[in-house]
């Protein structure tokens, strides 16, 4: 795991820094291409959903793995049960 590393983004206009782990970087960028847009716009969706409790930092890891989580329930096969 590696350690946070800040990029900045532009929400609405609006320059702000954010620090994840390049693993977060990498993932955050793969979802965005999927949805056929970019970082900033993404982050900026994710920034009008999130509560005034998370920062923006914690709602994109959210995010993230919500992502890859609901990919991996979409992709299981149902689970057959055994009637002996």
């Amino acid at each position: 795991m590696s350690r946070p590393k800040k990029h900045s983004l532009t929400l609405g206009g609006h320059r702000t820094s954010v620090s994840l782990e390049d693993e977060f970087w990498q993932a955050f960028r793969e979802i965005a291409r999927a949805q056929g847009c970019g970082i900033n716009e993404l982050a900026a969706e994710i920034d009008a959903a999130r509560g005034v409790e998370a920062g923006l930092a914690t709602a994109i890891r959210l995010h993230v793995l919500g992502y890859y989580r609901a990919r991996v329930a979409n992709s299981k096969p149902p689970r057959t049960t055994s009637s002996q």
